[in-house]
């Protein structure tokens, strides 16, 4: 399982084990982040599951698509990293990574 690095609100960091086969949000929800809310369950439809990507990590996603493109204009923390943890799946190329959970809107 890969390990990969979640940066909380305040800073803090934690490493955990990601599971291949889930999305990283199911990952960061399970380990106790409540404040990835993740409200619609994993299913694109609303914002609340918004992370920062480590940049070198950027090239080992799939692309973005519309709808997560559309949800993430929303938000005033989006930047050029941003991705909705929903969309990610885990891989082992995610080892390392290092994600930070956007401030809320």
């Amino acid at each position: 399982m890969p390990q990969i690095t979640v940066v909380n609100q305040s800073g803090v960091e934690t490493s955990v084990e990601a599971e291949e086969g889930r999305t990283l949000m199911e990952t960061i929800r399970d380990n106790g982040f409540d404040e990835l809310l993740a409200l619609c369950g994993g299913c694109c439809s609303c914002a609340t599951c918004h992370v920062h990507i480590d940049p070198a990590f950027m090239d080992k996603l799939p692309e973005m698509g519309e709808d997560e493109n559309d949800l993430l204009d929303s938000s005033d923390s989006r930047n050029e990293y941003s991705r909705l943890s929903c969309q990610i799946p885990v891989t082992s190329a995610l080892e390392g990574c290092k994600v930070t959970i956007a401030q809320e809107d």
